[in-house]
């Protein structure tokens, strides 16, 4: 075990696992929808990472610009 990096694994390339892997509901389902996407990950080889991140990114921007785009949210 490396003195430098006292979490790594034995196993070289694998990264320990988070010991919470549910994250807090946001109370906005569909940021919540989104962020769920990312419960695929450790199913995944890691090559393959990299679309799901993307996609889950791509789903928080959308809802960013809607949120940015209505109006009627600023007086809520």
């Amino acid at each position: 075990m490396d003195e430098e990096y006292p979490d790594q694994t034995a196993e070289a390339g694998k990264a320990p696992a988070p010991e919470d892997t549910e994250p807090a509901p946001t109370g906005d389902d569909r940021v919540d929808g989104a962020v769920a996407g990312l419960r695929r990950l450790p199913g995944l080889p890691p090559g393959e990472h990299v679309a799901v991140l993307e996609e889950v990114h791509g789903q928080l921007r959308d809802i960013l610009g809607e949120l940015s785009e209505d109006p009627a949210r600023d007086t809520a």
